[in-house]
């Protein structure tokens, strides 16, 4: 005998029921699904972004603050470098370039920030389209800013928390303050910038920013050009006497070694070198941590609603005792009603599962989709093996427990069933 009708019939009977454990069932299965994809999401993202960053050099402080301001550009108050160390760093033949990063300004809430033009190449890897800015006035935009090349942007100075930051730079190097927000260097006598490149996508914060030469961002803030007086070039070489503090540099190595001799070399009292990789490795510990209570308190989640789904489906099969007392006095054996039951659970957990897998995937990606349109990180949920396996180590569990109510009807006796 197929019990296959039987087990349809039995939920369409009661397809209310059915609908909320295959509902419940699911919810729980997505927040698993959810909670593990977003968390790798996160992880290939943000060490995606960070990939170009290969040595970063700052005024000691923390580690944290100066990867948060430079690879994300997070607006965070920072020291500046020494421009001794920061001279230093310049003349060092290990270095294919050392590029200068400089914050405080925002176009509408996009950042501006300074740097030389070979950071941009080497970030973007190749412009989309137009050229790398060639005077003080010009910038490159990122590939997502809604700018288009040969527009002029009026520059608003000022950037919360940044902010501190071009302030601390203005009192100490030229005592004076400029902590307005609202107002804009064109009303100073500084001239509007115009976009000339666009950078390639980089999935990284640096998509939404507007890149100037660091002489205008020094400029902005009333410091030293780099340059001695008079000479207008932008970008290295720069004149040692002239460099004002920077709130962090990015080195490229010339190779491996090189890279670790710099690290070594400018992690002292005066200076902070860091490979971004190692601070977000300690942060993925951190992440793991939490994404592993996460996981263990949504697993016993899942127990606690399969355990509830299976007492509620006794509850109705005890209603539908006197049909399976029926079925055996007609001569269905008990192997059929152990299976009959059985399927009608396994029915529900696979589907709830199946359910749950497609929504989990759904709500990782609407998540992503969020955080990266909030912090400018390029990242993709996707469903891989650690997913699958958690989700047939869950419907392994499931399954073996259905067949708790598929005993207790088996072993209950016909004649009882018919009173």
């Amino acid at each position: 005998m197929n019990p296959l009708p039987l087990v349809f019939a039995m939920h369409r009977r009661n397809r209310f029921s059915s609908a909320l454990f295959l509902i419940i069932i699911a919810l729980a299965v997505a927040l698993g699904i959810t909670i593990s994809a977003q968390e790798r999401a996160l992880r290939q993202g943000s060490a995606r972004a960070a990939d170009r960053f290969d040595l970063v050099v700052a005024a000691p402080g923390s580690a944290n603050d100066i990867l948060f301001s430079v690879v994300y550009l997070q607006p965070t108050a920072v020291e500046l470098l020494d421009p001794a160390v920061f001279a230093d760093l310049l003349a060092q033949p290990e270095a294919e370039f050392v590029a200068p990063i400089g914050f405080g300004d925002n176009i509408e809430g996009d950042p501006v920030v300074g740097t030389i033009a070979a950071f941009v190449d080497h970030l973007s890897g190749g412009l989309a389209e137009g050229r790398l800015f060639a005077a003080h006035e010009e910038a490159v935009v990122g590939a997502l800013s809604p700018y288009a090349l040969g527009e002029e942007l009026a520059v608003g100075h000022g950037e919360v928390d940044a902010d501190a930051a071009a302030d601390a730079i203005d009192a100490e190097e030229h005592d004076h303050d400029e902590r307005d927000h609202e107002h804009e260097h064109g009303a100073e006598g500084h001239a509007n910038l115009t976009v000339v490149g666009r950078m390639q996508p980089t999935g990284t914060p640096w998509d939404r920013a507007i890149i100037v030469p660091i002489e205008y961002n020094w400029e902005a803030h009333g410091l030293d050009l780099g340059h001695k007086p008079g000479d207008e070039r932008i970008g290295p070489p720069f004149a040692a006497e002239h460099l004002p503090g920077v709130p962090a540099v990015v080195v490229k190595p010339a190779d491996v070694a090189a890279a670790y001799g710099l690290r070594g070399a400018y992690g002292s009292e005066r200076s902070t070198a860091f490979f971004p990789a190692e601070i977000l490795a300690t942060l993925y510990d951190v992440l793991g941590e939490v994404t592993r209570i996460m996981s263990g308190l949504t697993l016993v989640a899942q127990v606690l609603v399969v355990a509830a789904i299976l007492a509620g489906i006794v509850a109705i099969l005890d209603l539908m005792r006197r049909r399976f007392a029926v079925l055996r006095a007609l001569g269905a054996g008990p192997g059929f009603i152990f299976l009959t039951v059985w399927l009608y659970v396994a029915v529900l957990i696979v589907a709830g599962a199946a359910t749950g897998l497609g929504l989990g995937w759904g709500l990782a990606a609407g998540l992503s989709a969020a955080i990266a349109t909030q912090t400018g990180v390029a990242m993709q949920a996707n469903i891989g093996s650690t997913e699958i396996l958690g989700l047939f180590a869950f419907g392994v569990a499931a399954l073996l427990l259905a067949t708790i109510p598929a005993l207790l009807i088996y072993r209950r006796p016909v004649i009882e069933g018919l009173r």
